[in-house]
């Protein structure tokens, strides 16, 4: 038997069933859930950096999803706080890299 011990994505006890196979799940309590959603956004931007793959991405996207949800935040919310962060510092797309700073 395999026990992961990871956070896993709603369905996939589901799929585990239909493909003949059994498995134990357990509902985290808010603190685990928080625990377990930041060592599933390090494992997803793991996958995302090894592989280059842009679809990896997607796993990093639904985790952020469930944090913002778990701060009691409504998704437009998030979305409001992420336009005023780029209207008062910018995004990325000049491409920049700070080199130095230095005191007059």
């Amino acid at each position: 038997m395999i026990y992961p011990d990871k956070l896993v994505r709603d369905r996939i006890p589901e799929l585990i069933r239909a493909d003949g196979k059994e498995c134990e799940v357990r509902i985290l309590n808010e603190d685990e859930y928080r625990v377990q959603l930041n060592r599933k956004l390090e494992e997803e931007l793991q996958r995302y950096l090894r592989s280059g793959d842009v679809t990896e991405l997607t796993g990093m996207a639904e985790v952020l999803k469930a944090l913002v949800s778990t701060s009691n935040m409504t998704a437009d919310e998030f979305q409001e706080l992420c336009r005023q962060k780029r209207e008062r510092a910018g995004g990325f797309e000049k491409r920049l890299l700070l080199v130095s700073v230095s005191e007059p």
